[in-house]
């Protein structure tokens, strides 16, 4: 037994020791401090990630602000390019209906144009067909010093008729 009373003094000895040894190098001092500086660079990670987590907080307010104004912005794009493709057919159809009516115009126009021409030749050609039925009749029926007195009659009522 004596040697187990000297092994636990022994190793109680050697604790105390060793336990002294540690306190005289500031052993616990020295753990301590470590232990506060991690815990304060621990500190400065959370405070870190704190502010980073604000500021993304702050970026995603602010993207969905900007998301919010471009859906908007486009809504009223689409808007404006609705109206103005009415706008556009709009026009266009009072465009064509302009169009189809100078169109209908124009070709009233030239109907007109050749009525009143075919009218022309048509009394052109009736006058011409009674003159020379005329002078068929003239050149049967009647004598010559009466037809040479109608023509001299006629150059002179002609003539008169121009001065």
């Amino acid at each position: 037994m004596d040697l187990i009373l000297d092994t636990n003094l022994l190793v109680a000895v050697s604790f105390f020791i060793f336990v002294g040894i540690l306190l005289w190098v500031k052993v616990p001092a020295k753990v301590a401090g470590i232990l506060d500086g991690r815990a304060a660079h621990i500190r400065a990670e959370i405070e870190e990630a704190r502010q980073l987590r604000e500021e993304a907080q702050t970026l995603l307010a602010s993207y969905e602000r900007k998301q919010k104004e471009v859906e908007r912005l486009a809504e009223d794009i689409v808007t404006s390019a609705r109206e103005e493709a009415r706008a556009a057919a709009a026009e266009g159809r009072e465009e064509l209906e302009r169009s189809v009516a100078r169109r209908l115009r124009a070709a009233e126009d030239q109907i007109a144009t050749a009525e009143a021409e075919a009218l022309r030749q048509v009394r052109d050609r009736a006058i011409s067909v009674a003159v020379a039925a005329a002078a068929e009749v003239m050149k049967t029926r009647m004598p010559a010093d009466q037809a040479n007195a109608l023509v001299d009659a006629s150059i002179a009522e002609t003539a008169r008729k121009l001065h």
